[in-house]
């Protein structure tokens, strides 16, 4: 963790019991509503809750309500278990850089699995697979901060499971086998999980206002029975359920579904970081309160370091969040299974610069890879 101006502990302690602001206007946006009957595309956006709760947690860390929530986030116990030939840690300036994996299960399930109101187990063998994953890397220097998502049918290697679609390491080991698998194919060395199953969502959207989306053409998603216009689109929850979890009908399928996802991502927070909640502690301990009901995370991820984490990312900005999606070679058969080839050479090259915290330089070299404002 990066060094402050202040020991860790006196720095919790201060967020912990720092006086709180208690005429700014609680409860707004307490209860917005849930939407559980949408299980197939809540499954398919878990990594957007642990996503959001990462990084809002981290952009707001300044305020008052921020040592109050991090205790309540439920945790992983053994998350890392039995990993035993992992990366080294890196040294030097990059190893103050800090990479959190994220998980989003696709759990079927009447009741949450992750979160303070988990009433299910978030794992069971052979029972869900990891729908979505993806990197969230913070670099050193706590200026910036990249979003790598993995496509779930990446065909890699499964340690002991030989070769599989990424998404099937969970399946057969959790979340152990989640971390050993991407850092076999990465080189990346994990700091910490999240785990997210999909309820929510939609209450998350509405608790936000909504999101402004842009469709570039008109397209129609068969499996749905949903066609979206060409233009500029306003959607509750539910909407975004169905824009975000759309693959046909559009030009290359899970991609484009991974990049709207982002682009979602990317304007909820945009417009939270522009919104009043940055200084209203009781309005946005309200929002960050319905996201981190859903999501769980490694029991080594002490409420200190989450809360040093966030004050050091207090300047955070829209503008200082890259996504990206990992580079695909091609599309391709295993079997019955179709499947996503990725780019070894420039794959290497990206989680190479992961790993020496020098993100921006392969961005600059690779402006193509980085998700546009405006997606198909």
């Amino acid at each position: 963790m990066p060094t402050t101006h202040e020991p860790e502990d006196e720095l919790v302690e201060r967020l912990l019991h720092g006086p709180a602001d208690e005429s700014a206007g609680a409860g707004v946006i307490a209860g917005a509503p849930r939407r559980t009957d949408r299980s197939r595309d809540l499954r398919a956006l878990g990594w957007l809750l642990g996503c959001v709760a990462v990084l809002v947690v981290s952009a707001f860390g300044a305020v008052a309500w921020a040592g109050t929530l991090v205790p309540q986030v439920d945790r992983i116990e053994g998350a890392f278990a039995g990993l035993e030939d992992r990366p080294a840690p890196v040294t030097g300036p990059a190893a103050a850089a800090l990479d959190v994996l994220v998980l989003g299960t696709d759990r079927r399930s009447d009741v949450p699995t992750t979160g303070e109101d988990a009433a299910a187990a978030a794992w069971e063998p052979g029972a869900q697979r990891s729908d979505s994953m993806m990197l969230v890397h913070v670099d050193a220097d706590r200026r910036g901060v990249s979003v790598v998502s993995l496509p779930r049918d990446a065909w890699v290697e499964v340690p002991g499971h030989g070769p599989a679609k990424i998404n099937a390491a969970y399946s057969y080991g959790g979340v152990p086998l989640a971390v050993e698998t991407f850092e076999t194919l990465t080189g990346v060395r994990v700091d910490h999980v999240a785990v997210v199953d999909g309820d929510g969502f939609a209450a998350l959207t509405d608790a936000a206002g909504g999101v402004t989306v842009e469709v570039p053409e008109t397209v129609t998603d068969r499996a749905r029975d949903v066609t979206w216009e060409a233009g500029t689109h306003h959607l509750d929850g539910a909407a975004a359920l169905d824009y975000v979890g759309q693959r046909y009908g559009l030009p290359r399928g899970d991609l484009d579904r991974a990049r709207r996802q982002q682009a979602v991502l990317r304007t909820v927070l945009s417009d939270l970081l522009r919104t009043g909640m940055r200084s209203d502690p009781a309005l946005l301990g309200d929002f960050v309160d319905t996201v981190l009901a859903h999501v769980s995370v490694d029991e080594e991820w002490s409420a200190a370091s989450i809360a040093a984490l966030a004050v050091s990312l207090r300047d955070l900005r829209s503008a200082d969040i890259r996504f990206l999606v990992a580079p695909v070679a091609s599309f391709g058969q295993e079997g019955d299974q179709s499947v996503v080839r990725l780019d070894d050479e420039l794959g290497g090259e990206l989680w190479t610069s992961v790993r020496d915290d020098r993100l921006d330089g392969w961005l600059a070299q690779h402006p193509d890879s980085e998700t546009p404002e405006t997606v198909s």
